[in-house]
Formats: C-alpha cells, structure tokens, sequence
C-alpha cells in the first residue's frame, strides 16, 4: 500500500468519525425511555468505532509523517477510550458482559470479525528499546541466579558450514602466503642495497602501476570463479533466482526503516531555534506588558500589587484579558478572604449542606425521564482531533509531499507555547524583584517584612509536608533508601519477576457460532472465545498500552479469569505481557511460600511490587489459584495463614493504584466457588468465566480450529477432514489444554519420522485422549450457579426477575 492509499484511510476514517459524533449529539443527549432502542444505539455506535479504530491503528502503523502520526495518534487514543465508555454502558444496560451484536451486524454488513479488537502495534515498537533492555537485563539476573538454562544455539545448515570453513581455510592460506612472500621481499631488499639510478625511477613507477593493475584484475576473475563454484556445488544460487529473495529482503527492511524515518524526523528540533529568533522579543514583550500592568494598577488603587504566585500561575493571572481594574479588584478580594474567620467558614459550610441535597432529586427527575448517556472524557478529546485534521490535513495536498517531510510551521506553532512558557518563567523571577524594588523605592514597604512572612509560610509549608510524610511511613522505612535496579533484581532472584511467555491474544483460539443460544431461554450466556478474547483485550490491554485511555477511561485495577483446569487461563495472562510489554510479577500461593512470612513480611512484599510495578510500568500483578487466599475453611498451617492475611491486604494494594499507574491485578482460579463470594468479589471488579471449547472451537472448515492448528503446529498432517470431524465430536467436554497435551504426546519424533509410510489415524488420538478427564456437565453447572451469585449474575437475574414481573403484570390485564 502507498502513503497515499493511507491518507485516504485516515480520511475515511475521520469522515466517519464526525458522522458518528454528530449523531450522538443528535441521540446520546436526549432521554430516551425505550431501552431496546438505547442498546441498538450502543452497540451500533460500538461496532462503527471499532471500524473506524482499526482503520486509525492502520494509518498510523504505516505512515512516516510524524506530525501525522501525531495527529492520529490523539484521535486513536481518544477512540479507544470512547470504545471502552460505551462498552461499560452496554454492560450496564444489559447486566452481562457477553453483548447479542449478531442482529446488528447483519443490518450494518458486517462479519464477526469486524468486532475483534485490534492489538496497536505502537505499545511494543515505540518502546522497544527499552523492552529489549529490560528482556536482556531479566536473562543475565535469571541465569546468575541458576533459575534460567543457556538457550542452546540453533544448528547451522550444511551449506553456511561448508562456506565458513572455505572462508577460513581461504584467509589461512592466503595469510600463509603474505608472510612468505614478505619474508622473501626483506630478504631481497637486504642483499640489494644499492640506490637505483635517476634514470630508473619512470620504470619503477610503471612497475608498481603494472603491480597493483594486474592484482585488481586478478582478484576479479577470483572472485567470479568462485561465484562460479558455488553455484555448481548448489551452495548459492544463480543470479536469476537471487531476484526474489532480494526482494523479499527489500521488504523485511521497509518497516525498520519507518522506524528510521520517523526518528530521523524527530531530530529536527525547532524549539531552539525559536528560542534564538523569537526568543528575545518575546521576553522583551512580556516585560513592557507586566510593567505598564503594574502602573496602570497603581494609577487605580494608589499601590503597587502583588505578584501571583506560582501556585495561582505567576504572571499568566495578569494576562488572562482582564484589565487592571479587575486585576486589582481579585487582588482585594483575596486579602480579604484571607482575614475572614473560621467561624465564618463553618457557617457557610453549614449553609451550603442542604444546597447539596437539591442535585440529587433533579438526578431522580432525569432517571425518571428515560436513559441519557453519562459524561466523557474523550468526546472533547475527539472533536479536539477533528477540528486538527479539518484545519490542517483535510485539504492539504499529498502528491507532492513525496518524501513525507515535516511542516516547518506546523511544528513551529506547537513549539512557540513551550518557548514562551519557559521565558515566562524566567521573566516572572525578574519582574519579581523589579516589583518588589518598586515598592520599596516607591510605596515605602519594608525590606524584610515580605521576606519574613514568606519565609515562615515556607517553614509551615515544610512542616506540613514532613508530618504528612511522618503519617504514611509504615513499617518498610528499609525500602525508602533502595534503588529500583536492586528491588527489581531481589524479586526476580526470588522468582516473584518471571519472564512472560512469548504468546499473542490471537493465538487463544476459538469460534462460536451458538455464543447466544441461551439468551432465549433466561440464563445468563457464558463468554465465547471470540468474547473472552474481546474482554481481555478491552480490560486488559487498551489500558494499560496506552497512559492517556488508563488515565481517562473507567478504570479497571483487577481482573479474575476463571475456568476449569486447561481452559487457557494462564496464557491469557502472559498474552497481556506481550500484547503491551508488561512486567509479570507472580504472587501464587504455591510460589509466594516461605519466602516473605509474616505479616511484615507480606506488607513488604507487597510494596517492593508496587514500587517496582510503578516505576517500570505497564505491569501484571498475576495470583494464580487465588481461591486459596479467599478460602471459606479456616487456615491451618502458617502458610495458608499467609495467603489469607495477603487476600485482606489486596483491598489496601489496589487503593494504592491511581489512574496515573498501569498496574493491573490479574487472578486465575480453576475452583472460584470454594472462596468467599464476597471479599473474592470487592478485590475482582471484572470476572470473566472460561468455558471449555464447544463443537466449532474443535472444528470447522472456515476458521481456525484446535485439533487441526495443534496437529500442524507439532509437525503432524491429516488428509481427511472426516477424521477431524470425528476427533470433534469425540473430544466433547475436553479443553484445550488437553487436546494440545493428546497431540504432544502422539506425535513424538518416532511417530513424525514414521507419518510418510503410516499416516495419521484417529484411534492414535482417542486412545490418548480417554486417559484424560473431562469436565463433566455437573462441575460446568457449579461454575454457572457460582458466577450467579457474582455482582454481574445478581443483576442479571434482578432484571430477569422484573420483567418477568411486568410480563405477568401485561397477561393479567390483558385477561381482565
């Protein structure tokens, strides 16, 4: 695809985007009673952003243009934000995270696919660096402390051995021959030691020329007859059929250099410039504006005012378009709001308590009124984009941009607020003193009295802090004085820090076709792989590649994935690891014992995490079998003591996180119901329950399916898909875990080196598979009937509940 063909993506893409905010201002803002008719419009609006998403994370992973990037990075962010604000008022509305989209997408034309989430590439390739250091650093922490084995190195082909040894051999012998031929030279020179005469000095000269002539030539017909070797030995080759392999070469390299370009482009730097041109009259205009504003103001009131503080943001108080009346009116106001007594305050308090009670009946009118959408925070970030592409990108013309430089201008206007704001700064410490000078000259302040007062505010100030600070240190006073590198390297010795498994979300397969085949019958539908994929990405991935959506969207601290045992918990998480290049701390019961006992012990565990998570964020927080610190038996040993005291102290963890820290709290467990519903829930705020894979997971002619993707990946083939088939039905009630354990087992080397004469047969597979057990009927309804007593089943079923009343309400009038 071609610069231009993205361009045009991009304008497609924005184009669809203002249609789609128009309409909500059109829809979204109104009250609506019809509720059937506010989740259409939900999850029209849904599917239509994840189109106009994917075509964003298109443009901005192929374009060079940096400031383009720019532009359609604010615009992707604020995308995916606004995704993830209107899937949190779907599941509201719907009291279930499984959304019935299939009608919707067929009026819209679309495919299933349409709606999976797309992974941006930018999470990894805009800090890879950085992430390959972390990696590199992991590895040499792992193997000093024997937790890692020395990766064996790969065999080299037959043919790449053969040309290092000609290689080697050839640069022996040809040194071999340069130290006999010098030796001989020396011994020459010295037994000839008479000077040549004048005369001879022309043929010498053409000697020499004749020398290293007759060398270059010679080392061309060397190289060419070795060319010629190797392509009769069949090691490389003929020049004809290089063609294409260079060109595919030609193509690997193109997104390195993207990389390169786009770097290169940032190098440029146009604030310093600025600050030389532009610089000195800026400063000099701020200046006769700050002093003409302090006699004008002393013409009014008589005295010279104040200067802001920087807490009240130094002089750009004065330059907020008020003039100096006004100036000086705010300046009396504040000294007078600073003489008013606490008394007076109270009784405002006291005043303004029953004026607070008034929203909330004019809330209860506005939900009586019908469904409105709730405030956002990417809306404005939205238009703000768009209002960017109209004004600059619209209608700009791109076929002469051929090497996709930056706009000078265009950079200069972003530039010139942080040049001003840094003059600002400077010019502000001066007309301080210029001001305080003027008083002191003029009006007859004292010197030291606004030094002495300000000098005690400070110490106040300081006093404050250092009590606030003396209030929150805890017990880990030995952790303030050690640096992020040694705590990093302590939890990955102790093997709390693991290095995350290098799989994708794409690779948790799975189809489902009958996702809503329960909707009919009242019960809440289970997650589809297609779904769990969906939440994991949403929750999961979106917020914590990217600061400014975690920052501002509904956030998300912990996620609890439960399943029975195979059903790909586990990997889902290291998926999340890889998707954004996050940091996998594991805090299982099993690997977490006898490490840090004690309550002390845990607390200061958990603040090496927390530190360490912070500082090198994004980062998983992963409890594997977290039932064990909710468990409803009381604990016996000390160690299941230590797991119940740190399930009590997640609630003090998670409080910790702000929306600043891409931090997330992942937990697995293949046994939810064995915990305590309700604590298990006030530490998990989303739960999403993994079933084991259905008939179309295991098999099917139009997507990708375990058994055929499993025996493919372990070097195995079937020619028949009836056998397939026949696999899928059998292998009903398994997951995945055990149908990718069967085909491990059955295709050992012996069995692969034996597949061209005795191919594959299904009895193989199913005498494997029925060593295994599966997951019976009755274990899957203990898991429904647990996930019912979940804050997301009790909504469903309260709404289920209620309209059943208002059917029953409906039939009994209808019969009177």
């Amino acid at each position: 695809f071609s610069t231009r063909t993205y361009c045009k993506m991009w304008a497609d893409a924005q184009r669809d985007l203002d249609t789609l905010l128009q309409r909500e201002r059109e829809e979204f803002l109104v009250p609506e009673t019809n509720l059937t008719k506010v989740s259409r419009m939900l999850a029209t609006s849904y599917i239509q952003y994840m189109d106009v998403f994917r075509r964003l994370e298109a443009a901005y992973d192929h374009l060079h243009h940096q400031q383009k990037r720019e532009a359609i990075r604010l615009v992707l962010d604020g995308v995916m934000g606004r995704i993830l604000e209107i899937k949190k008022e779907m599941v509201k509305l719907d009291s279930s995270e499984c959304l019935d989209l299939d009608d919707i997408l067929m009026e819209l034309k679309r495919l299933p696919e349409d709606i999976e989430i797309p992974i941006p590439k930018y999470f990894i390739k805009e800090n890879l660096e950085v992430l390959q250091q972390r990696e590199k650093t992991l590895d040499e922490i792992l193997l000093n402390a024997g937790l890692q084995e020395q990766e064996p190195t790969e065999a080299m082909e037959l043919a790449e051995a053969v040309r290092l040894i000609q290689v080697a051999e050839r640069a022996r012998q040809g040194r071999s021959r340069a130290v006999f031929m010098r030796n001989i030279y020396l011994e020459e020179k010295r037994t000839t030691k008479q000077e040549e005469p004048d005369g001879q000095s022309k043929d010498h000269a053409a000697t020499c020329i004749q020398k290293v002539w007759r060398g270059y030539t010679q080392r061309k017909k060397t190289e060419k007859m070795r060319e010629e070797e190797m392509i009769f030995l069949g090691i490389t080759l003929p020049p004809q059929l290089e063609v294409t392999s260079s060109l595919q070469n030609h193509a690997g390299k193109v997104e390195a250099l993207q990389g390169d370009v786009q770097e290169r482009q940032d190098e440029v730097s146009f604030k310093d410039k600025l600050r030389e041109t532009e610089g000195p009259h800026i400063k000099a205009t701020l200046q006769d504006q700050l002093s003409q504003c302090f006699t004008e103001c002393r013409h009014i009131t008589g005295r010279f005012p104040d200067y802001p503080t920087e807490k009240a943001g130094g002089s750009k108080a004065i330059f907020s378009k008020k003039t100096p009346e006004q100036v000086a009116e705010e300046l009396a106001a504040k000294q007078m709001m600073e003489k008013t007594d606490q008394k007076g305050q109270k009784e405002k308090g006291e005043k303004e308590k029953p004026k607070e009670n008034k929203p909330q009946k004019g809330g209860k009118k506005e939900e009586d009124e019908g469904w409105k959408m709730g405030p956002s925070n990417f809306l404005s970030i939205l238009e703000e984009g768009s209002s960017q592409y109209k004004v600059f990108w619209q209608n700009r013309d791109d076929g002469l941009d051929f090497f996709q430089d930056h706009d000078p201008e265009l950079i200069k206007e972003g530039k010139r607020e942080e040049v001003e704001e840094e003059i600002r700064v400077q010019v502000d410490k001066v007309m301080e003193e210029k001001l305080r000078n003027l008083k002191v000259h003029v009006d007859g302040d004292k010197v030291g009295a606004q030094k002495k007062g300000g000098k005690t505010e400070k110490v106040r100030a300081a006093n404050r802090e250092d009590s606030g600070r003396g209030a929150r240190v805890s017990g880990v006073m030995s952790l303030a004085h050690r640096t992020i590198d040694s705590l990093y390297k302590e939890l990955a010795e102790g093997g709390l820090l693991i290095k995350a498994k290098a799989v994708n979300l794409s690779d948790y397969m799975g189809h489902s076709c009958l996702r809503n085949r329960l909707r009919g019958t009242g019960a809440q539908p289970l997650p589809s792989p297609p779904d769990v994929r969906q939440l994991v990405a949403l929750y999961g991935i979106l917020p914590l590649g990217s600061q400014t959506v975690h920052e501002n969207a509904p956030l998300v601290k912990s996620m609890l994935l439960a399943g029975p045992a195979g059903v790909g918990k586990k990997m889902l998480v290291h998926a999340i690891c890889t998707e954004t290049g996050a940091n996998l701390f594991n805090l299982t019961p099993s690997n977490i014992a006898g490490k840090y006992p004690g309550k002390e012990g845990l607390l200061m565990l958990l603040h090496m995490v927390l530190k360490v998570g912070k500082h090198l964020q994004p980062s998983v927080v992963w409890i594997g079998d977290t039932e064990k610190m909710f468990s409803k038996v009381p604990p016996k040993g000390e160690e299941e003591m230590d797991f119940k005291r740190l399930g009590k102290m997640l609630p003090q963890f998670l409080k910790a996180l702000k929306a600043k820290d891409r931090v997330l709290l992942v937990g697995t467990t293949a046994r939810p119901f064995e915990a305590n519903i309700g604590p298990f829930c006030k530490v998990y705020q989303k739960i999403i329950l993994i079933s084991r894979p259905d008939y179309p997971s295991r098999f099917g002619k139009y997507f990708k399916e375990l058994w055929k993707h499993f025996i493919l990946q372990n070097g195995g083939a079937f020619s028949s898909l009836e056998n397939l088939s026949c696999l899928a039905q059998v292998s009903d009630g398994f997951t995945q875990g055990h149908i990718l354990e069967v085909v491990q087992n059955v295709l050992s080397e012996l069995r692969l080196l034996q597949m061209p004469r005795k191919p594959l047969r299904t009895v193989e597979f199913v005498t494997s598979l029925a060593r295994h057990i599966p997951v019976y009927k009755e274990e899957e309804e203990t898991f429904e009937a647990w996930y019912a007593k979940t804050p997301l089943g009790r909504a469903w079923n309260a709404a289920l509940a209620e309209k059943e009343g208002e059917n029953g309400k409906a039939k009994k009038g209808k019969g009177k």
